[in-house]
């Protein structure tokens, strides 16, 4: 079984403990971390994290599943959601959970990369209505980890709650160790996350430009296009530095101001 939680104030974790689900007014939880942690989100930092601000692409069936699991009403409980970086998995899971709270549900995102995490954090968990766990592939190798999962899987189910599960990879791909995890991983629905096409891209850096309220033309969508990754993740990132400067300079973004920053970012 996972070892104990440090006492407060001891190890990597916040002066306090992992709390339950504490429901506010209308049944909300009150923040969507785990014992204070603050989850960054995948696609850009000041990116919010909600549906609307994720091209669906050809990944609209996702959507539509995640936001399926984060209604009380929801009948397919576990979620298995693989891809490649620069995807928007990790944005795609914070999305879901605060779809939850919306809908007055405890839930909460849990970053499995997060320095010093320790198997023992999946303790209690059942008592949320909705968990996801993102990056398994950083703790999928290790005995204690797949243990703790094994058993916060059958906890969840046999309290009928709803757990999403982010990888790079299928679970049939992971080298899981042990054969009942494995199982696990397979109860419920598995979805793909496809990237973005060229065109999908171009609506991406529109849609991200219009509500930062920043004026990014079609010469400018074209330039970053042709010499940057065509990964949301990156895209989204490089918007982020570029409203900034924009900001800074006080006018709309130049190309000699975008050259520079794909520079900055390659240096």
């Amino acid at each position: 079984m996972p070892a104990p939680l440090p006492a407060p104030g001891q190890g990597p974790w916040p002066a306090s403990p992992i709390p339950g689900p504490e429901r506010g007014e209308a049944g909300h939880t009150p923040s969507g971390g785990i014992g204070g942690l603050q989850l960054p989100l995948a696609l850009s930092p000041s990116a919010e994290s909600d549906f609307s601000a994720y091209l669906a692409g050809p990944n609209a069936e996702v959507i539509a599943a995640l936001m399926a699991w984060a209604s009380p009403a929801a009948t397919d409980g576990f979620i298995y959601l693989h891809g490649p970086s620069g995807t928007g998995k990790s944005h795609l899971l914070q999305a879901a959970c605060q779809a939850a709270r919306q809908e007055g549900l405890a839930a909460a995102c849990l970053p499995l990369d997060h320095p010093g995490l320790e198997p023992a954090v999946f303790e209690a968990l059942e008592d949320w209505d909705r968990i996801a766990l993102d990056g398994l592939e950083a703790v999928i190798g290790q005995a204690t980890w797949a243990e703790a999962l094994f058993h916060l899987y059958n906890r969840l189910r046999e309290a009928g709650r709803g757990l999403l599960v982010a990888a790079r990879s299928p679970a049939a791909e992971l080298g899981i160790q042990l054969p009942d995890l494995a199982s696990r991983l397979t109860w419920g629905a598995t979805y793909r996350l496809r990237p973005l096409d060229e065109q999908d891209c171009a609506a991406l850096l529109r849609h991200a430009a219009r509500r930062r309220g920043l004026k990014l033309g079609e010469e400018a969508i074209a330039y970053l296009l042709k010499r940057c990754p065509r990964e949301p993740g990156y895209l989204l990132g490089l918007l982020g530095r570029l409203d900034r400067a924009s900001l800074t300079h006080k006018k709309r973004p130049t190309l000699p101001l975008i050259r520079a920053l794909i520079e900055e970012s390659r240096g």
